[in-house]
């Protein structure tokens, strides 16, 4: 052994040890859970994945109200495909005995609701893609640009909000009268075309736009409208797919203005029209269903497809605003 070499201590391992015996290296922090540890880790992992009676009780009460509130609409879907009078007995079945088409056949053929729901479809597209137009560019004007009165102009809006829409009824029928509107499509567009609410709700998002990127874009030449195109409309996206659906919905659905505006049959929307056939089928109940499922589904579709970015604009609406 060379004097240099410093003597091999009796508690070292040998050199010809198992990887076992080698010494860890300093950032090595590894450990062999004990057998102690390993059951608590176990006994933590099962008390949060073991529902607690809380929990179990607040979702089997959402699960009970989801039942209560879809089971109406799935009775209705049910009862369309029924037999005529085969709703009408005691205890009401829920589900068809021998599944038929004969209602909605019945109602395209002779009910005349193809057109009806053309008509429905034409007046929301129409209704929300103007609406979309003037109360984002509205929104947009009040929270971005600055013109004398806005404030005071807004404050005025906001005090209009409470006002409610049937007030309002008479006096817009008459001017709509003297407009020539009454009795067209235009009569059912027109009071939609811009709305407090859908100003307000845009302003709102707005608001959170920085002003810094508008006046950039200013610095490098671009127009207030490339400003809009360009940058504006794609940062409100959200908000305004939630105020698209907002519109859709309120149009396919109002009843009460298209029944006060039109007189021509013709003209009927799905719900106008779907009460008037009401009061000739009064015991037609399986048909009535079938109206009602032609009335509901395509709204029902459009706002599950929209979801997803109806809750994301709600959101983050309610966050940046």
């Amino acid at each position: 052994m060379s004097a240099a070499e410093p003597p091999q201590s009796a508690n070292s391992a040998p050199s010809g040890g198992s990887e076992a015996a080698k010494p860890r290296a300093r950032g090595d922090h590894t450990s062999t859970p004990l057998p102690a540890q390993r059951g608590a880790a176990h006994r933590r992992w099962a008390w949060h994945v073991i529902p607690r009676p809380a929990a179990i009780a607040v979702n089997g009460l959402l699960g009970a109200a989801a039942a209560i509130a879809l089971f109406p609409l799935l009775w209705m879907l049910a009862v369309s495909f029924m037999s005529p009078g085969e709703a009408s007995a005691y205890p009401p079945p829920l589900v068809p005995a021998h599944p038929t088409f004969a209602n909605y056949r019945e109602l395209f053929a002779h009910a005349g609701i193809g057109r009806y729901l053309a008509n429905s479809v034409l007046l929301a597209v129409a209704a929300t893609a103007l609406s979309l137009v003037f109360n984002v560019m509205a929104g947009y004007a009040f929270a971005k640009l600055d013109f004398r009165g806005r404030e005071r102009l807004f404050k005025l809006m906001l005090g209009a909000l409470v006002i409610p829409g049937q007030v309002a009824m008479v006096p817009l029928f008459l001017l709509l009268k003297q407009l020539g509107l009454v009795n067209t499509y235009g009569g059912v567009i027109v009071p939609a075309l811009a709305s407090i609410f859908g100003i307000f709700l845009v302003r709102q998002y707005a608001l959170s736009i920085p002003d810094d990127l508008l006046e950039a874009a200013r610095i490098d030449g671009a127009s207030e409208w490339r400003i809009f195109g360009a940058i504006v409309v794609p940062l409100l996206s959200p908000i305004i797919v939630t105020l698209a659906v907002f519109t859709l919905l309120g149009t396919w659905n109002d009843f009460m203005w298209p029944l006060i505006v039109l007189s021509d049959q013709h003209l009927y929307t799905l719900p106008v029209a779907l009460a008037s056939l009401s009061r000739e089928h009064v015991q037609d109940n399986e048909l009535m269903m079938a109206g009602s499922v032609l009335t509901t589904l395509p709204v029902l579709v459009v706002f599950l497809v929209l979801q997803r970015y109806y809750i994301q604009g709600l959101m983050m609406g309610g966050v940046k605003g």
